[in-house]
């Protein structure tokens, strides 16, 4: 029996030439949005595998709707926060991801996210096309530097090590806080270890780049915030949610942090009335921290390799619950 599979998002050309090549019946999602969850479980009735992306819900409800045929899940994404990993696990279903192929591309980003608030581009660029730009002023557009500041990363992991290997020829002085301490980040970086309060009350720029789980959930919240310094900029390229907006749109409208460089929201996508994007202190971007055209295509092929070996019955080459084995 040729297994089916269900796509939920056209994928890069190079990965796609793989699934019309493969032994599969297969069915693909064909609009640039994701399909609302109740065609989900229409569509994906009945699947043997089912690739998916960061905004499609994995539950339950929709495990039970596939049915037990189901041998495989691959997402094409580092995190799997909308994905009920226990739901799986019990019913002994691996879940594929993508780790470690995006860290270059979010860290050039963060890196950029960083200059780009610090320097108000996108302030200045609208009111250049505005018609607002007069006679040059000293005090004219003018933000802080990123070179020679204090850079607090909060998750030293592989996306949190490839922005502090950046920050190496800006002559920052590094600080991180992490679960665990990294030695060789202390050693070969010049970075050093503080607790998270003093990591927020001495850095000119606070650096997400934490998971999102339980525990990081509104990690940075209205009392977090109030101990930044006024002059500080945030930056978040992790998850919407280690952020609480609420208090973040306080913190930005009042002065109590000067600015905010954001590619991660919650929900997402981040409505145009969101009181976020009316505030000219934040340099917003659309989660486009993997949008490398080789980033997206290597997230691509993996999330392949894992669906494909996941029908064949072989362990996933990067599986998120592994200790599910094959099914």
């Amino acid at each position: 029996m040729v297994p089916k599979v269900f796509v939920t998002r056209r994928l890069p050309e190079p990965a796609m030439e793989r699934l019309r090549a493969a032994d599969v019946a297969l069915d693909i999602w064909p609009e640039a949005g994701p399909p609302p969850y109740e065609v989900l479980l229409q569509r994906a009735a009945g699947v043997h595998g089912l690739l998916t992306l960061l905004t499609d819900r994995v539950d339950a409800p929709l495990l039970d709707a596939i049915g037990p045929q189901l041998r495989v899940i691959s997402q094409m994404a580092v995190g799997v926060d909308n994905i009920d990993l226990d739901a799986c696990t019990a019913r002994g279903i691996p879940v594929g991801h993508t780790p470690g192929v995006l860290s270059d591309a979010v860290a050039d980003l963060t890196i950029g996210l960083m200059i780009a608030t610090a320097r108000r581009f996108f302030e200045a660029a609208a009111d250049m096309r505005a018609g607002r730009w007069g006679a040059w002023s000293p005090m004219g557009w003018v933000g802080p530097d990123l070179y020679g500041s204090t850079v607090g990363i909060v998750g030293l992991g592989r996306i949190g090590m490839a922005v502090a290997r950046r920050l190496q020829g800006f002559g920052v002085t590094l600080l991180y806080h992490n679960r665990h301490r990294r030695p060789e980040a202390e050693a070969t970086l010049a970075a050093r270890y503080v607790s998270l309060p003093e990591l927020l009350e001495t850095s000119d720029f606070v650096s997400l780049h934490c998971p999102y789980t339980p525990e990081t959930h509104h990690l940075i919240d209205a009392q977090a915030l109030a101990r930044m310094k006024p002059t500080a900029i945030l930056i978040n390229t992790a998850r919407g949610g280690v952020v609480d907006q609420d208090a973040l749109v306080d913190a930005l409208r009042t002065g109590q942090i000067r600015a905010a460089g954001l590619d991660v929201f919650t929900p997402e996508p981040l409505p145009p009335d969101h009181p976020l994007l009316q505030l000219p202190n934040v340099t917003a971007l659309p989660h486009i921290g993997s949008a490398s055209i080789a980033t997206r295509i290597r997230m691509a092929q993996m999330a392949v390799d894992n669906l494909l070996a996941g029908l064949e019955g072989r362990p996933l080459p990067h599986c998120a619950n592994p200790h599910v084995g094959a099914s």
